[in-house]
């Protein structure tokens, strides 16, 4: 399985070790060329602003957007904003291919970054966020995977997950796993 990362801005390395980790033979995709490699890509956190105007260069956001409509993709923090179909706060630019509304920074400025204990299939899990959107509504389509209290903080439609906290900073893999999962079978390992 070539599972790629997109690698121009985030953390995205810290997705690569989690990836090498299950042996899912990660690749970083730099150029949107490298996109036609890859059966999955996850695309990190990082500034969802910054990734836009970098994704404006040789047709790359054409070309993603392409691939997240055809190919699984999972989004963690501004990954999760990229691929979200309403972005508020302020208002944005995204692939537009998860039916939810998220809100930038809605978990508070840097300083007010944590660690919480959440809820995945009535487990516990471990979620780091930092300057984390909000997933505010969910489409009908949408399946809720995991939630922070009542909100929604993991969530798949289709072939695209979504987080708004940060599993590749845990020990836990399980994110990962229900993301190669989609990526092998299509089987969702939810249900």
């Amino acid at each position: 399985m070539r599972i790629g990362v997109l690698a121009i801005q985030g953390d995205y390395d810290a997705h690569w070790r989690v990836l090498e980790k299950l042996e899912a033979n990660p690749f970083y995709v730099r150029k949107p060329e490298e996109l036609n490699q890859a059966e999955g890509l996850v695309i990190p956190g990082g500034e969802s602003s910054t990734f836009l105007k970098l994704l404006q260069r040789d047709g790359f956001f054409d070309q993603l957007k392409n691939f997240v409509r055809a190919k699984p993709a999972f989004g963690t923090c501004a990954g999760a904003i990229l691929l979200a179909n309403e972005v508020v706060g302020p208002e944005q630019s995204s692939l537009g291919v998860l039916d939810v509304r998220v809100r930038r920074n809605a978990y508070g400025r840097q300083v007010e970054s944590s660690i919480k204990q959440g809820t995945m299939k009535d487990s516990c899990l471990e979620m780091v966020f930092i300057r984390a959107p909000k997933i505010e509504r969910v489409g009908r389509d949408v399946e809720v995977l995991a939630l922070d209290g009542d909100d929604p903080v993991l969530v798949r439609e289709r072939n695209v997950m979504a987080a708004t906290f940060h599993p590749e900073l845990t020990d836990d893999t399980r994110v990962h796993e229900a993301f190669l999962s989609l990526v092998g079978s299509g089987h969702n390992l939810f249900t």
